[in-house]
């Protein structure tokens, strides 16, 4: 991504994340909510997204005495749910939750898309992802970043799962392959189910997902984690990450993440009610459980956290999806 493409998107993300407070005024809706609210969640029922949605919706709820609703509204990386949302009225009645892929990657890995991630919707807050470990087949022997390395570099042939061509795996196999050298080949799969299989088969040599998905093989010993994304993980509290291992570039502390955003226009009182109630609800127990249970340390994030994070954040992914070649879609 050049110099000048960099600092506009900067720009206009600090353009629309001003919006909500350019925009209040005294007539902003301060009793909100009065009425229900419904929540568009991007991607399927039973996946971390909806679960997030659903669990938090729930906590506005008990807050609220406000009926709150889900509809799940899948597909396109999550521009069916944007494309939608960014038509209701800014009101604070419709919310989207949503991932960084939605509001970040899909400028460059979609076609003609639906929807401008900055101008259409403000982050309300951000739920980080978790880390990812980076898992080595159990044939490869390795139980180390380096160790790992050391195979890749004297096997024929190395195949590296990633969860989708243009994901956050795919990044870090083609920034591994620079750093040391590599020549790993990554095998893009619909989703972590069958990535997974595989690995525990053997027919790939390593693969990068979620910890939630990743479970069972690294329970049953056919898998080992290497490294883990970011910063260490309270599930795996022995893994160092790859920056504890010498692995250097950016894109291995970059925060994936779940977030919750409102059409702009927004006023500004309603969104720092709402970002309040997913800063609470993000301590309660219910939550803390379903972070657990996806390997999440880190809680809903405050409105001014999210910016800041945002800003520093997107033009990194940008860049390193875009360094990936891919034709968009």
């Amino acid at each position: 991504m050049s110099a000048i493409s960099r600092r506009r998107f900067i720009g206009n993300a600090a353009a629309a994340s001003a919006v909500p407070l350019i925009g209040s005024s005294a007539h902003a809706q301060t009793d909100w909510p009065t009425k229900p609210i419904k929540i568009i969640a991007g991607y399927p029922a039973g996946g971390q997204t909806d679960l997030f949605a659903r669990t938090y919706g729930e906590y506005i709820r008990t807050q609220t005495g406000q009926n709150v609703t889900v509809e799940n509204k899948a597909g396109a990386s999550g521009s069916v749910a944007a494309a939608e949302a960014k038509r209701a009225a800014p009101d604070g009645y419709t919310l989207m939750f949503t991932i960084s892929t939605t509001m970040i990657m899909n400028r460059v890995l979609i076609k003609d898309i639906p929807y401008d991630a900055d101008k259409d919707f403000v982050l309300v807050s951000i739920m980080p992802a978790g880390s990812l470990p980076f898992v080595a087949s159990e044939k490869t022997g390795a139980r180390t970043l380096a160790e790992f390395v050391a195979y890749a570099k004297k096997a024929e042939k190395v195949n590296v799962g990633t969860y989708g061509a243009g994901s956050y795996a795919h990044m870090a196999i083609a920034e591994m392959n620079k750093q040391y050298g590599l020549k790993m080949e990554a095998v893009h799969y619909r989703g972590e189910a069958p990535m997974w299989t595989d690995l525990a088969g053997g027919f790939i040599d390593g693969a990068h997902g979620s910890y939630s998905a990743a479970l069972s093989v690294l329970q049953s010993g056919r898998g080992h984690a290497v490294a883990v994304s970011r910063k260490r993980m309270s599930t795996l509290p022995d893994v160092p990450s790859f920056k504890e291992q010498g692995a250097t570039s950016r894109i291995f502390q970059l925060t994936g993440f779940q977030c919750c955003a409102v059409p702009t226009g927004t006023p500004a009182a309603v969104i720092e009610k709402l970002s309040k109630l997913l800063v609470a609800g993000g301590k309660t127990e219910k939550v803390q459980q379903l972070m657990k249970s996806f390997g999440v340390d880190d809680t809903a994030m405050t409105f001014e956290e999210t910016q800041k994070l945002y800003k520093e954040e997107s033009p990194v992914w940008l860049e390193a999806v875009t360094n990936l070649g891919l034709a968009p879609s």
